[in-house]
C-alpha cells in the first residue's frame, strides 16, 4: 500500500536537531518531491537509500566474489538483473574497474543502468586521480587525461592544478555517463604511518588541503558531475585500514576542529553534494568504539548540526572489514540510518540488508518519516544534479 508518512503530509517540522527541514508550512501538492514520495511504496523508498555494485543483482556472484576485483564483473544489463531489481530496487550503482571493458562498453552500460526503474539510478565511481582512478588507470587505455596523486598536486602549491584535475575528470565522467565522483579526499594526512590515505590526500596542512578540495569541487561542478568529500570525520590520523578491520582516531572534537574539520567545513561551504563517512571510531568524541558511520553523534550532532551540512550523507562501503566483522549487513544498515546516513553504500549482503531495513520500518524500530527524510534529499539531488523530473 502506498502511504505518505506524517513528515511528508504537511510540514515544516524539524525531526531532530540538525535534521532536514522540508520546505515549510507546505501542503503536499505544493512540492513535486513530496508528491513523488507520496506515490512510492515502502520498498521503493527504502531502495532509494541503497547504492550497490551492479554485480549484486546477479546470482552468479557471491559476496566474496563481489569484493574480488580480479574477477571480471557485470558489464551489461541482463534480464536476471532486471528481475532482481524489480524486487530489490536501488537508488544507485557504484562502478569498478571490473565493470569496465572499453569506452564503448562503459557508455552503453551506464545508459542501460540509467534506464532501470521509474527513478533513474545515480551512478558513481572512484576517480580521485593518482593511483585511485578506475577509468584513467584502466588497462584498456581510455583516451582521458591522467593526473598525479592529489598529494603531488598539493606539493606544487598551485590550487589551479586541483581545479584543472576536477574539471577534466568531471568532463570525462560526464561523457561516459557517470553522475558522481567519490572525490575529493578531504582527509588531512597527518599520520605518516597511515596505510590507506597517504598521497590520496592533499597533504598534512589543513589550509592547503582546504583550498585544493574546494578547487576540485569547483571543477567537477563546472563539468556537471557531483563531488563527494571523504572520509568524515577524517581518516588521515589513523594507523590502520578500515578495509581490513578496526581503526580509530584518538583526537577530541576540539582537536578535530583545528585540523580535519577545517577541510570539511571548506568543502561544505563550496557546496559539496555528498559527504562520505569513515568507519573509524572516535572514542574521545563519541564515548564509544562504534564506527563513525554508525554514530548519531558524528553524523547528526556534528555533521548535520554543528557543521550545517544538508546534502547527502553516504556511508563508505559497508562490505569493508571494519563493519562486516562486527555486525550483519541488516544491522549495519539499520544502525547507519538511525545515525543519520542517507545512502547505504555496498552492503556485504544486499538483499539481507534491504529486507532488514524494511522490517525495521514495519516494526516501528525506524519511523517511516526517517526514511522519507533521506528519500527527499536523494530525490532533490536527482532533480538538481541529474536533471530528473
Amino acid at each position: 500500500m502506498k502511504t505518505l508518512s506524517t513528515l511528508t503530509k504537511r510540514t515544516f517540522a524539524v525531526l531532530s536537531a540538525g535534521m532536514l527541514l522540508i520546505p515549510g508550512a507546505m501542503a503536499e501538492g505544493d512540492d513535486p518531491i513530496l508528491r513523488q514520495i507520496s506515490g512510492m511504496t515502502l520498498r521503493e523508498k527504502v531502495g532509494q537509500m541503497f547504492m550497490i555494485r551492479p554485480d549484486a543483482l546477479e546470482g552468479r556472484f557471491g559476496p566474496a566474489e563481489l569484493e574480488d576485483n580480479s574477477i571480471v564483473g557485470t558489464t551489461a544489463l541482463t534480464d536476471e538483473m532486471r528481475s532482481v531489481y524489480a524486487q530489490y530496487p536501488c537508488g544507485g550503482f557504484a562502478l569498478f574497474r571490473k565493470n569496465i571493458l572499453s569506452p564503448e562498453q562503459l557508455s552503453g552500460f551506464t545508459a542501460q543502468l540509467h534506464s532501470l526503474g521509474a527513478i533513474s539510478p545515480m551512478l558513481g565511481i572512484d576517480e580521485e586521480g593518482g593511483r585511485i582512478a578506475r577509468i584513467a588507470n584502466h588497462p584498456a587505455g581510455f583516451p582521458v587525461p591522467k593526473f598525479p596523486s592529489m598529494g603531488k598536486i598539493a606539493e606544487s602549491g598551485d590550487a589551479g592544478r586541483a581545479y584543472e584535475a576536477g574539471r577534466a575528470i568531471g568532463a570525462y565522467l560526464k561523457q561516459y555517463g557517470l553522475d558522481v565522483d567519490f572525490a575529493p579526499v578531504a582527509d588531512v594526512n597527518t599520520n605518516p604511518r597511515n596505510p590507506v590515505i597517504g598521497d590520496r590526500a592533499f597533504g598534512s596542512d589543513p589550509a592547503v588541503a582546504s583550498a585544493m578540495v574546494c578547487e576540485v569541487l569547483r571543477g567537477l561542478h563546472e563539468s556537471g558531475v557531483a563531488g563527494c568529500l571523504k572520509h568524515f570525520p577524517g581518516h588521515g590520523d589513523t594507523g590502520t585500514d578500515t578495509h581490513t578491520g578496526y581503526a580509530e582516531t584518538l583526537k577530541t572534537w576540539d582537536q578535530l576542529l583545528t585540523c580535519e574539520m577545517v577541510t570539511f567545513r571548506a568543502g561544505i561551504a563550496a557546496e559539496a553534494d555528498m559527504v562520505m563517512t569513515a568507519h573509524i571510531a572516535a572514542p574521545n568524541v563519541t564515548g564509544s568504539s562504534e564506527p563513525a558511520t554508525m554514530s548519531r553523534v558524528i553524523l547528526t550532532e556534528k555533521l548535520r548540526g554543528e557543521l550545517g551540512f544538508d546534502g547527502l550523507i553516504i556511508t563508505d562501503a559497508l562490505s569493508m572489514g571494519a563493519i562486516r566483522q562486527v555486525v550483519s549487513s541488516a544491522e549495519a544498515c539499520v544502525r547507519c540510518v538511525k545515525a543519520g546516513a542517507d545512502i547505504l553504500l555496498m552492503p556485504y549482503q544486499y538483499t539481507e540488508a534491504f529486507d532488514g531495513l524494511v522490517r525495521a520500518v514495519e516494526s516501528g524500530e525506524i519511523a517511516e518519516s526517517r526514511i522519507d527524510e533521506s528519500v527527499y534529499r536523494i530525490l532533490r539531488f536527482k532533480r538538481e544534479r541529474m536533471g530528473l523530473e
